[in-house]
């Protein structure tokens, strides 16, 4: 009966389609009272889709500003407005958005997957239950939210360009290589990915192979990515005004520790393409690699031995990107420290989930004995990426609603009685994206695209702090694409509940920096003991039962009353 279901491919796919449906169910029925990841997602880019939205420069001059963010944030560094997700934004509110893109990702990574593996990798038919299996859990892989179908398009975009390396002539497989564009993002996953078939096709030149309809796709797929993304092509070539990405130093890390990082990464992965094969996947790929060597079958199997050695060099390289022996050719370059080539193990997903498929064909081909280990362990992947729903993992974190506190920050915006316009923010102990998701202006912000004047402008405020915390010192300095208001007391850390403890005792900020930048309030999450020091005034505590936190609203006393 088992068996009977495992060849009906129709049912798989239907029965996938639902599990799919499940799976994002939480996103449509809880709405605002769901759990979504924070980090690179509510404490940005949610917020900068609706600054932009509601800026009037969504489609702005190459050269605009939003005048909400650091007194004229460069419109360039929210990126294009031919991205698809930015338009969802604008369209409909912040959860539905968020719902739709989920969806839209998760349903193209499961049929670019299947197609790719059932045209190109296991094309038996009677292995459909492996590749409905696996692209199913490649859908459900716990991807970066704002990244689209930038790692999870993969799939769909090999699928077309092996259809046409081949020969095989169709207008849906450039169909795909012309929309995919327009809902991914070429530096957070596609260069690393036509750079690989750009050395798939000189493999292929140097073996005597030449297929130019393969060349003309890969050029044709990067012109549309240059066309889709002309804000960020226009800032890398002729914006000459240094800007935060020039102090963002990597090559840090001594051997022994990128050595460490290596095996890490391997075995977990990485935040923003989160695979979790580290318990079922490896396991498999190992037993796999196994049944090769001891039957013999190398040659035959020879793509999931190359898969394996990629998915391990391409760690590796993500590790070594930080080692610090680059150093000599970083000073040389300095591309190198401005664009993150770190990124190539942004293949990994694709490779390991490739690999997965053909490590299943392994032990269900050459071991008959192991066939139901095969199924169990492809089915408690399954059941373990069901486990890394959002809803599950984010629990215990505030909920969209609580995060984003919009009926708090109307009372506060109530409270200070003037046009948003007229005054700055900047927050302590929370995200300046809340601040600017609630229509404030901040002097604050998450960014890694902002003027280098502007950087050394607002580190003067935070100086002091900075002196006595070598760790945020670090972070700023070398980094700084969170310019926020960084204490020592607090660290990095800026999730502070309306439940917690912590003030700070021995604040020392330069106010007359923050007054100079236009900064009239803060926003704290924590009670500044020693405000009247620091030359300010609290006036008022606002709390809410649908807020995760407690707001400090200190005002900045005029120099003339001191």
């Amino acid at each position: 009966m088992l068996i009977n279901y495992l060849k009906s491919e129709k049912w798989l796919i239907i029965i996938s389609f639902i599990i799919i449906a499940i799976y994002l169910s939480p996103l449509y029925i809880l709405g605002e009272d769901a759990h979504i990841r924070v980090h690179d997602n509510l404490d940005s880019n949610l917020a900068w889709y609706k600054v932009l939205s509601e800026s009037g420069q969504l489609t702005g001059a190459i050269d605009a500003v939003v005048p909400q963010v650091i007194n004229g944030l460069p419109r360039n560094a929210y990126g294009t407005e031919f991205s698809l997700i930015v338009w969802l934004y604008a369209l409909f509110p912040t959860m539905i958005a968020y719902a739709l893109s989920q969806t839209i990702t998760r349903v193209f990574a499961f049929i670019g997957m299947y197609f790719l593996l059932k045209d190109h990798i296991n094309k038996e038919k009677g292995l459909c239950f492996i590749n409905v299996g696996v692209a199913l859990a490649f859908s459900l892989t716990p991807f970066w939210p704002s990244g689209m179908l930038s790692t999870l398009g993969m799939p769909l975009a090999l699928w077309a360009l092996l259809h046409i390396r081949n020969g095989t002539k169709s207008w849906k497989y450039y169909l795909v290589l012309t929309l995919l564009p327009f809902y991914s993002s070429i530096v957070l996953g596609f260069f690393f990915f036509l750079f690989a078939m750009g050395v798939i096709w000189i493999i292929d030149i140097v073996k005597g192979k030449r297929s130019f309809a393969f060349l003309l796709a890969i050029i044709y797929m990067t012109i549309i990515f240059m066309v889709v993304e002309y804000r960020l092509v226009f800032s890398f070539i002729f914006d000459d005004e240094p800007n935060s990405r020039d102090e963002y130093f990597h090559a840090r890390l001594s051997f022994w520790r990128a050595i460490r990082l290596t095996f890490k990464n391997f075995v977990l992965g990485h935040t923003h393409v989160m695979t979790v094969h580290g318990l079922f996947i490896l396991v498999l790929l190992f037993l796999s690699l196994y049944i090769v060597f001891s039957k013999r079958v190398w040659k035959e199997e020879r793509l999931f031995i190359k898969l394996l050695i990629l998915n391990f060099l391409l760690s590796a390289w993500y590790a070594f990107w930080f080692y610090k022996g680059w150093l000599p050719l970083t000073k040389k370059f300095h591309f190198m420290d401005t664009f993150n080539f770190a990124r190539f193990q942004f293949l990994r997903p694709l490779v390991i989930y490739v690999g997965f498929a053909l490590g299943l064909k392994i032990v269900w081909t050459h071991y008959r004995s192991l066939r139901p280990l095969a199924i169990f362990l492809l089915v408690s992947q399954l059941l373990l990426l069901m486990c890394f729903n959002d809803e599950v993992i984010y629990r215990n974190k505030p909920t969209v609603k609580e995060f984003y506190s919009v009926e708090l920050f109307e009372n506060i915006k109530e409270y200070i009685g003037k046009p948003q316009h007229e005054y700055r923010v900047a927050s302590i102990g929370i995200h300046p994206a809340i601040a600017q998701y609630n229509g404030f202006y901040t002097i604050d912000t998450y960014n890694n695209f902002y003027p280098l004047t502007y950087k050394y402008a607002f580190r003067k405020i935070i100086a002091n702090e900075l002196d006595k915390n070598n760790t945020i010192r670090t972070y700023f300095d070398e980094w700084g694409g969170r310019c926020y208001i960084f204490t020592d007391e607090l660290g990095k850390h800026y999730m502070f509940k309306k439940n917690t403890k912590k003030t700070l005792k021995n604040l020392d900020l330069n106010i007359d920096a923050f007054k100079s930048l236009g900064g009239t309030h803060i926003f704290s999450a924590v009670k500044i003991e020693n405000a009247a020091e620091n030359k300010l005034e609290l006036e008022k505590t606002f709390d809410s039962k649908s807020s995760a936190w407690k707001i400090y609203l200190y005002k900045a006393m005029d120099i003339t009353r001191r």
